[in-house]
């Protein structure tokens, strides 16, 4: 099985989505899979012309010439795909938004009803990889996830895929700053994630007990809040004492 981690967020490697990503991916490794993280940020992804021309003068292929051309073939090669993302504005990253718009080669022009009634355009290959989703956020509450909850279902119907995990962290700058009393708390989340990448492997789906574990609150809301205003007058503190002092 081979797993390929598309990662949009600007942070790449230093980013708190990639400190969930490394442990998912290790859980899934120990279940066998073949995998790789791929940072967007690292590529040249020029936005969508909407020309249709991947649909028309080169079917299933791009008329731009960026790194989509090594990007693609890697996306319909995937068992699984990850689609890693932090919240930006309440949505994908415009990194990760430009990556998915280039994905349209992969689909046909023409259409279809699904299940539902619904029109969609038909596959163009026999086999789409299915779609998990990993994603954190500064803001505590698991409601700001909900455009991405809907965003991803809708890209799976519409590229006859389906998502087979959802990974949602708010609080995620714990992740990467934990105060010293948190520490086996973030530990014990990176098992969790740990055990989602082994779900995902052995289960083709990560199960509603984990998923629902790994949604936990990290610490209250009212205590992250707190920290998080302290942090941030700290910074701007320091910020003010450098300006006063030029």
């Amino acid at each position: 099985m081979r797993i390929t981690v598309f990662n949009g967020s600007p942070r790449a490697e230093k980013g708190n989505t990639n400190i969930m990503v490394q442990d998912f991916l290790a859980g899934a490794k120990d279940a066998g899979a073949e995998v790789e993280n791929i940072f967007l940020a690292g590529k040249n992804i020029k936005p969508c012309l909407g020309e249709f021309e991947c649909w028309i003068k080169t079917p299933g292929e791009c008329i731009i010439k960026d790194d989509m051309e090594e990007l693609l073939p890697k996306f319909i090669s995937s068992d699984i795909v990850v689609f890693a993302t932090p919240v930006y504005v309440d949505n994908v990253t415009g990194i990760m938004k430009n990556f998915m718009d280039r994905l349209l080669p992969i689909i046909d022009p023409h259409f279809e009803k699904d299940e539902n009634g619904e029109y969609r355009h038909t596959p163009r290959y026999k086999k789409t990889p299915k779609i998990v989703v990993v994603s954190n956020c500064g803001f505590p509450e698991q409601s700001h996830f909900q455009v991405l909850r809907l965003l991803f279902r809708r890209v799976a119907r519409n590229i006859h895929s389906e998502v087979i995990g959802e990974i949602y962290r708010g609080e995620g700058e714990l992740l990467r700053h934990p105060p010293q009393v948190l520490k086996h708390v973030i530990q014990e989340y990176k098992h969790l994630l740990r055990k989602a990448g082994r779900e995902v492997v052995e289960d083709l789906r990560l199960s509603e007990k984990t998923r629902l574990q790994l949604e936990e609150p990290l610490i209250s809301y009212d205590k992250y809040i707190f920290g998080a205003n302290k942090h941030w007058d700290s910074k701007l503190g320091k910020l003010k004492s450098a300006t006063d002092n030029e």
